[in-house]
């Protein structure tokens, strides 16, 4: 069962909403998202880039021994370093 605690505002938080967000790195982009006039938004993201996302964005991909999650760039919280 969670624990939850409350907030000195009286606001009560899960276990799961203080849960720290992950950190990784961009491994490889997509050609952005195409945009109500047919045109494409490139993507703000660049391969190599060190990004925050929370801990349950994302889809798991495994490719032999390497890990990778496929998320959405809306699923990134921030671009750090």
């Amino acid at each position: 069962m969670e624990q939850e605690t409350q907030t000195r505002g009286g606001i009560l938080l899960p276990d799961t909403a203080k849960e720290k967000p992950q950190e990784g790195e961009v491994v490889a982009v997509g050609p952005g998202r195409p945009s109500d006039d047919g045109t494409r938004i490139p993507m703000e993201l660049s391969v190599g880039d060190k990004v925050i996302y929370s801990k349950y964005a994302g889809t798991e991909y495994e490719d032999g021994d390497e890990e990778y999650l496929i998320m959405r760039e809306s699923d990134v919280l921030a671009k750090i370093g």
